[in-house]
């Protein structure tokens, strides 16, 4: 019996070695996966930045304007930038925006999922008289992109709730009531102009410590049904 015991023991220790041994060898090798693909979302993400800033400058110089309001638009549509400020000092315009990417991690258990890794960007397009527009690409921490991230999204929530509006309700006062139903202030409605059927909404978007906001102007077609998300946003340099 001891013998039998003896043998049964020595061939459990053994199982237990090959299990710990995979199971670091699969650690390790996880690690190493995960560790490839995390810098190669980054890498991609650090590629598209570059590239849209790369677009963003050709569609200034082909613009042919020098006005503020659409040359904002302009950086805008290729930026997606939700804060986006001109220093009329520098002749500069400053975009900061968040961008993300996915990877499929390795795991041993279920459920693991794609992971997603953000990096935060700030775009800085310039021109000098007489000179072609340029740009500069600065990647910051991620605590730079939380003011901007958070009216991006304040901005989402805001078209929907215009969206929502009867036109005859988009009045300053209807649409601060509607954009700010609690006591906490992040929408600052500036103004409302009715063009025909098209109501344009001038709104000051705070983000959560209102320290940094941005200018956007909401425009809403008079043809759009109501509660389906007609309205679009489009930011402005002021007011």
């Amino acid at each position: 019996m001891t013998t039998g015991c003896l043998t049964a023991l020595i061939a459990l220790a053994a199982v237990l070695s090959l299990v710990v041994s995979w199971l670091w060898y699969r650690h390790w090798h996880d690690g190493n996966v995960n560790s490839e693909r995390r810098e190669r979302a980054l890498a991609a993400i650090l590629e598209q930045a570059q590239a849209r800033a790369d677009d963003t400058v050709r569609a200034l110089e082909t613009s042919g304007t020098t006005d503020v309001d659409t040359l904002t638009r302009v950086i805008w549509q290729y930026s997606k930038a939700p804060v986006i400020t001109y220093d009329a000092t520098y002749r500069e315009f400053t975009a900061t925006a968040a961008s993300s990417a996915q990877y499929d991690a390795e795991t041993m258990l279920p459920g693991g999922g794609p992971i997603q890794v953000t990096r935060c960007f700030v775009f800085t397009y310039t021109q000098h008289p007489g000179q072609a527009w340029t740009s500069k690409v600065s990647e910051r921490d991620d605590a730079a992109c939380r003011p901007s991230t958070q009216i991006g999204n304040r901005v989402r929530l805001a078209l929907t709730r215009v969206s929502g509006m009867y036109t005859e309700d988009l009045t300053p006062e209807g649409v601060q009531h509607v954009l700010n139903p609690t006591r906490r202030r992040s929408f600052d409605v500036k103004n409302v102009v009715h063009e025909g059927d098209t109501v344009i909404v001038s709104v000051l978007v705070s983000s959560a410590d209102a320290r940094v906001d941005q200018c956007y102007r909401f425009t809403q077609p008079g043809s759009g049904a109501v509660g389906q998300e007609t309205a679009t946003a489009v930011p402005a340099p002021s007011c």
